[in-house]
């Protein structure tokens, strides 16, 4: 071999090294260019706002705010008069209303105030007695709910555990809520222990509705990372008809799911393409609903930052897909077999251009799973069962206000902490879906738990 050959074999090896580098540095760069449209990443982590991607040419139209022209005034209902506490009726002076007939009718104004003393402050005193042959003292029981409940009362309680948890209110600002608005002043330890009590009161509907989850037809599942001194543990939120459940586990893998829901499941899951639901979904040879609003996000990752070839295949994607959702809105107007025969014939053209990419781009990994027959047809589970939607949108919004409270508390410290969170999200979703005032399920909550009575259910009652 001479010195040309060595110097032909060098300057290979050193292009070969330049296209590694440069396939790394390309992966980087798509990665800092992710955001809430093109990603699962959270809005709240966009740098600047992402790019909107059109397949069409026509520009929406913005509106003015306010009500729209043509639209029914909606005005707030009057109080009926048993919920009115005091009325107050006011006349002309007898100068003013002269010569003036005085009508059967008022001109009503309701208004809503605090009292003075929006809360009371209620003594229990339980009579000592002595055993004068033993000296014994005795005391007269206390009713199980002062017993239990100590300084904080249930449905003070209640407010707190509302504010710790629906209000993502700090100990500090709940002290400062109380002291400035009702003039109490409780320390942020006595808080904890009401917080702390709040959730040993809902354990019990928390394990009901946890271990109703395995026997539910369809599910959407999500996870989103929680902080806790430092470590990253992940909250899992399984999302049911009426109600949901959240989980923290320090794991983001299968075993969570196969813990929850057993090695097999019989319903639909709704989910994204992440590598544990799909590890899953394999073992416990459960049906699935690949989320089609992760991969319109995928689709225009690849539509903003692949090659030309790449971005035309991304937008006739996009294209039919557009179309998947506008004849979903518009099902109510067809007919079944109308309706069938569209979205038939839009699965077919999605389909016949995702597994035609352009020859060597970015766009292989994606079209791989639709050459894959099974694989393909996971994205349009929806179509053959009624009840599952074709995103997972719902199970993402009902962790947001995980996220929130993420955001305004830095995560937990142990596990009575992740125990309550887990406890006070379910309840407050679950409330929100059956349409029922969390509040109120709070109060019944502890009171029960004072009293040492049945937890009530969160179960969403049958029609």
């Amino acid at each position: 071999m001479d010195d040309r050959d060595i110097l032909i074999g060098q300057l290979l090896r050193k292009v070969e090294e330049l296209q590694a580098e440069v396939q790394r540095l390309r992966e980087e760069i798509a990665c800092l260019k992710k955001n809430s449209s093109n990603s699962s990443k959270p809005p709240s982590s966009d740098i600047v706002k992402p790019v909107k991607i059109t397949t069409g040419k026509g520009r929406k139209r913005k509106r003015k705010r306010g009500g729209q022209a043509g639209h029914a005034k909606h005005e707030r209902a009057l109080f009926s008069e048993d919920q009115i506490d005091q009325t107050f009726e006011y006349e002309l002076a007898e100068g003013d209303a002269a010569g003036l007939v005085p009508l059967d009718d008022w001109h009503v104004v309701q208004q809503i105030e605090l009292v003075e003393r929006p809360f009371e402050i209620i003594e229990h005193r339980a009579r000592k007695y002595r055993d004068p042959r033993t000296g014994r003292m005795v005391l007269a029981p206390l009713p199980p709910e002062v017993a239990a409940g100590g300084l904080v009362g249930s449905k003070l309680s209640a407010l707190i555990a509302y504010q710790k948890s629906a209000c993502h209110m700090s100990y500090a600002t709940i002290q400062t809520f109380l002291r400035d608005v009702f003039g109490l002043s409780l320390s942020t330890g006595q808080l904890a222990k009401v917080v702390q009590k709040a959730s040993a009161a809902l354990a019990g509907s928390y394990d009901e509705l946890a271990g109703a989850l395995a026997k539910q037809a369809y599910l959407g599942i999500d996870e989103t990372g929680h902080p806790e001194n430092g470590a990253n543990l992940w909250t899992w939120c399984f999302r049911a008809d009426g109600f949901a459940v959240f989980r923290i586990d320090p794991s983001r893998g299968s075993a969570v799911l196969k813990d929850v829901l057993g090695e097999t499941f019989g319903g639909i899951i709704g989910c994204d393409y992440y590598s544990a639901y799909r590890a899953y979904l394999k073992d416990a040879d459960a049906t699935v609903q690949f989320c089609m609003a992760h991969l319109i996000r995928e689709i225009r990752f690849l539509a903003e930052h692949g090659n030309r070839w790449t971005s035309a295949w991304t937008r006739k994607l996009l294209g039919w897909l557009k179309k998947l959702f506008a004849t979903l809105h518009r099902a109510d107007r067809l007919t079944a077999a109308g309706f069938a025969r569209a979205m038939d014939r839009i699965r077919r053209g999605f389909l016949a251009i995702a597994r035609r990419p352009p020859g060597y781009s970015e766009a292989q990994p994606l079209a791989k799973r639709f050459r894959n027959k099974k694989m393909a047809e996971t994205y349009f589970t929806f179509l053959t069962s009624p009840n599952v939607e074709p995103t997972n949108n719902r199970t993402e919004r009902a962790l947001r206000p995980v996220v929130i409270d993420r955001r305004i508390t830095q995560g937990t410290r142990g596990e009575s902490g992740r125990r309550w969170c887990e406890r006070a999200w379910t309840a407050l979703t679950t409330c929100r879906d059956q349409g029922r005032s969390a509040f109120e399920f709070l109060h019944h909550a502890i009171l029960a738990h004072f009293t040492e009575q049945p937890p009530p259910s969160l179960l969403p009652i049958s029609p």
